[in-house]
């Protein structure tokens, strides 16, 4: 893989991954929630709109014939659920993994509602860091808000490289959370005025206790995903303004970037 920069990533501690799950565990009722009403809302369009696009740019939109591809897709971390929905509804082979089963609960619960009777849709527990499939098994892979909590990210990318197609598609949509910790009390993170500041608190502790929270991102992204064998990498910095153009029940002023690899 070479050498890359700042990387005492062997040093984190052994329980990152507990207080992880603990934390997204307690989290689970109300990001359901949140999530559900962001499927009935214009974002949910606005998604898509913005996977598709960078789908076209890839290549894997449409197939020879100029039809819509089937696609084989993971969702890393996929929460409850969102990802699955909005992209099995356009016909897409889905795979969603949490690290965390009272998520992977919501997960179900919110495909039932959304797509009942769905036999292409699944999710399941399981380590994004460590997704066991077969390599060359998926056409796209896509995460949201994961990154920031991984203790071993270069593991992961690397990881996530074999397990695309030749040609495959990598989206991470991610943040510098620990870097605008103070946002999560602040009155603008209107998507969190919601939770306790009791679990704000151990979100800033977790943000402290990996090393990724001090890099710089995602330029370091960028470098990792090069290092690991993607072909093309973007990154889209203004990508969360065309999303979350309103500061309404889904906004938070951290800014959300784009990483987009190409196998």
């Amino acid at each position: 893989m070479g050498e890359l920069r700042y990387f005492p990533f062997e040093e984190e501690r052994t329980d990152i991954k507990d207080r992880v799950r603990e934390y997204w565990t307690d989290r689970a009722e109300s990001f359901y929630k949140i999530r559900h009403d962001e499927i009935e809302s214009n974002k949910a369009d606005r998604w898509i709109t913005e996977i598709r696009k960078a789908l076209d740019a890839a290549g894997l939109l449409k197939d020879a014939d100029g039809q819509n591809r089937k696609l084989k897709v993971l969702d890393l971390g996929c929460g409850a659920g969102f990802f699955e929905v909005l992209l099995g509804r356009l016909g897409h082979d889905v795979t969603g993994i949490d690290l965390t089963e009272d998520m992977i609960g919501k997960a179900e619960k919110m495909i039932s509602f959304y797509l009942p009777g769905t036999s292409s849709v699944r999710v399941l527990t399981a380590d994004a860091e460590k997704p066991e499939f077969p390599d060359q098994t998926f056409d796209l892979i896509l995460t949201r808000n994961l990154t920031w909590t991984l203790p071993h990210p270069v593991e992961a990318y690397a990881k996530w490289e074999r397990l695309l197609k030749k040609g495959g598609l990598l989206l991470n949509f991610d943040a510098e959370y620990a870097k605008d910790a103070h946002n999560l009390k602040s009155p603008e993170n209107i998507a969190h005025k919601d939770i306790s500041d009791e679990m704000k608190d151990r979100c800033h502790a977790i943000y402290h206790m990996l090393t990724i929270s001090a890099l710089d991102r995602p330029l370091w992204d960028e470098e990792v995903l090069k290092k690991v064998g993607f072909s093309r990498v973007e990154t889209d910095l203004n990508f969360y303004q065309r999303i979350y153009q309103e500061k309404d029940e889904f906004y938070m002023p951290d800014r959300m970037f784009q990483i987009m690899a190409v196998k």
